[in-house]
């Protein structure tokens, strides 16, 4: 074990398997009390099973480390706080927050219903504030947090589940504006985009959703053969480490993507192209005026990114 996180508590909530199971075992690592948050629910979000969280919790121990499970839903305002609230009567404070929990309910945007829409948003976004929410209160206080939050490169643009890009496009939202609220107080908080082979990302179920997207022309056969072969969970833990640490002290508010062997950051989002005229002198653009002027001065080199099939 090491020291860099010692005397650090976290919480990592959807801990029990894959990247939150991968995430808890690296910050005990590093010497951190862990909070192994997981209801133990499946793919899809249905059913519970305690002993997800307690095989983390067992493996931390084995290795020396400090930790405790938590059972409740992020997908709650109540037990939410709870999640946050076991951390201190635990160890007596947060320090680190990693919001990992999630689920799917895979559909194109044609054949998703309500709930499908709804149980997504509520875990992966609602789950996702809440728990930003119930720390921050502390975090505040103590003039001291981390708060990483688990995006994915799908807030770009996604096919088969809007709902899933969505929530992670919000994360992107939650986490710069959260990071320009609690900055000032010594809290930073940062967004991480994984990639990593974990039941999400290479059930049978995904592997067939993959070839299907694949047969019908909506990815290439390079990105479908990315997205077959998936790099371990284990290699996207460092970077959330390096985040929750004393040594990113200054790192607020930037998404990254960390993989085995691969970390890059996203660029800020800014505005690269413009039409101006002097309103005030000659009136706002008119609709004629927009369809001549954006296709020859706003969108060059521009391509869509989903035309329409010939028939």
């Amino acid at each position: 074990m090491s020291e860099r996180l010692k005397g650090r508590n976290a919480v990592v909530t959807g801990a029990g398997v894959g990247i939150g199971a991968a995430t808890a075992l690296a910050l005990a690592a590093e010497g951190a009390k862990v909070v192994v948050n997981d209801p133990g629910v499946a793919r899809d979000g249905t059913g519970q099973d305690k002993e997800v969280a307690d095989k983390v919790v067992d493996e931390i121990k084995a290795r020396g480390g400090i930790a405790v499970a938590n059972y409740d839903s992020v997908s709650e305002w109540s037990s939410a706080e709870r999640i946050i609230k076991a951390c201190v009567d635990n160890f007596e404070r947060i320090d680190i927050l990693v919001n990992n929990a999630g689920f799917l309910r895979d559909r194109m945007i044609f054949n998703m219903t309500e709930d499908e829409w709804s149980a997504v948003i509520n875990v992966m976004l609602n789950g996702n504030f809440y728990c930003c929410r119930h720390a921050s209160v502390l975090m505040r206080n103590q003039k001291y947090g981390r708060i990483i939050n688990i995006t994915s490169d799908a807030w770009r643009g996604t096919v088969g589940h809007v709902n899933y890009g969505a929530a992670k496009a919000g994360i992107v939202g939650l986490t710069r504006a959260i990071a320009r609220e609690l900055g000032r107080y010594g809290v930073t908080c940062n967004a991480v985009a994984p990639s990593a082979g974990t039941r999400m990302t290479l059930s049978e179920e995904v592997k067939e959703g993959i070839k299907k997207r694949f047969e019908a022309g909506l990815i290439t056969k390079a990105q479908y053969e990315s997205s077959m072969d998936f790099p371990p969970a284990e290699g996207v833990a460092p970077l959330i480490v390096h985040l929750a640490s004393d040594a990113a002290s200054n790192i607020n508010g930037m998404v990254f993507h960390s993989e085995a062997g691969r970390v890059s950051i996203y660029s800020e989002p800014v505005e690269v192209k413009c039409l101006h005229k002097d309103y005030k002198k000659y009136g706002s653009f008119t609709v004629d005026e927009l369809a001549e002027l954006v296709p020859r001065a706003l969108l060059i080199g521009y391509t869509n990114p989903a035309p329409p099939r010939e028939t």
